[in-house]
């Protein structure tokens, strides 16, 4: 006896294997894969030892348990559908053959761990740790900064917003696009059970959302309820959600203030192009510092977008200002360290750049952390937003 056609259609068009090549954190995914793959070749035992397993270390997969549910009609003959043995909504049903289906892909197309995505140009040396959700795969990637350049450590199923990506305004139920940073350390203690383990809000809306009229807030890295392992790949109200035991081995790669989420449909990996674009974004960051430190103002300002805006001054407001600054000093020196570049996802010609920025003049000096907007208008790098990072 078999789980019905509709079981074997849905291992066969995964295209499940016979071998399963998974760092440990896919262990769930593998043994998930295994069973399916029994059940296909119609070994019913060996695929409940398998669900068996599962259920032994997460007693509360829903998944798991639907499988088992199905194994155990299919012994009675009195099972004609996958899912046909729960008594569930088909909403619910549906919901849980999505996880199924993810989850064999996940186990099936892994990338390559030497690739890097395109997003992460450079790292600096307080980020020891740097996150890319890729939403179509329901993956969050974890990549270590070894001398600026990143190295895949390792990767986590993940839950998005109901209605999927873009988010737009407060309650859409949708996971925002972007480049974000961790914001904040919540702890179990003060949340409702809804957030498991505890959470960690990113900073959603950033300065591109805002520019957009995107609004909402509260979008946040948080683990599940305590009587659930994991949920659907669409089901949460637009965070990322991870399973509980999943978020605790999360946490000691995350930095509040410091560490970079960015959110994707879909990674994109590092190429020749990227490179030579990363590389020109660099050459036209240090030249702007020269002509600031220079007092060519006419020139400095040729490195700003006439679409400039950071939400209190446009262009010709910018322009105004630093002329009227830069005519009162007689030297200015400008010193960037700590540089970090991020492609802008979605937004292939426009790059999010951090810096810590010393700067010096006759009559002025300090030290801040700055964030900029950089866009590739024709062939020329220009800065689209400028102000404080944070």
């Amino acid at each position: 006896m078999t789980l019905g056609k509709a079981t074997v259609a849905l291992s066969a068009c995964l295209c499940i294997g016979a071998a399963y090549a998974a760092p440990d954190s896919r262990d769930t995914e593998v043994k998930l894969a295994k069973s399916l793959e029994a059940i296909q070749n119609n070994r019913l035992d060996l695929a409940m030892n398998e669900v068996d397993s599962l259920l032994r270390s997460n007693p509360n997969f829903k998944l798991a348990q639907l499988v088992k549910g199905d194994l155990l009609m299919a012994r009675a003959g009195k099972l004609n559908d996958i899912g046909g043995g729960a008594k569930a909504s088909r909403d619910k049903i549906d919901d849980l053959r999505d996880e199924a289906r993810v989850r064999l892909q996940r186990v099936l197309s892994q990338p390559d761990s030497k690739l890097i995505p395109r997003m992460l140009w450079q790292l600096d040396d307080t980020q020891r740790y740097a996150l890319v959700v890729d939403t179509s795969r329901s993956t969050l990637f974890v990549y270590q900064n070894v001398n600026g350049e990143p190295r895949y450590v390792t990767d986590f199923y993940i839950t998005i917003g109901k209605l999927g990506t873009d988010k737009v305004s407060e309650g859409d139920q949708r996971t925002p696009i972007g480049v974000y940073f961790v914001r904040a350390e919540l702890p179990k203690k003060g949340l409702a059970d809804l957030y498991g383990n505890g959470a960690y809000p990113i900073s959603y809306p950033n300065e591109w959302d805002k520019r957009n009229n995107r609004t909402g807030s509260g979008i946040w890295l948080h683990g599940t309820p305590s009587n659930t392992y994991s949920r659907p790949p669409r089901a949460s109200n637009g965070c990322v959600v991870l399973a509980n035991s999943d978020l605790d081995k999360l946490a000691p790669y995350l930095q509040v203030g410091i560490t970079p989420v960015v959110i994707t449909r879909q990674i994109d990996w590092r190429d020749e192009q990227s490179e030579k674009d990363r590389d020109a974004l660099m050459q036209s960051l240090d030249q702007w510092r020269k002509d600031w430190a220079s007092l060519n103002t006419p020139t400095y300002l040729k490195h700003y977008a006439r679409n400039f805006d950071n939400g209190e001054m446009d262009y010709a407001a910018w322009a105004k200002q630093k002329q009227a600054v830069n005519s009162g000093k007689s030297w200015i020196k400008v010193a960037l360290s700590n540089i970090s570049v991020f492609s802008y996802p979605e937004q292939p010609n426009m790059a999010v750049v951090e810096f810590e920025q010393d700067y010096d003049s006759s009559n002025l000096s300090n030290r801040m952390k700055k964030r900029q907007y950089w866009i590739k208008q024709g062939n020329r790098w220009q800065i689209l937003y400028e102000g404080a990072a944070g």
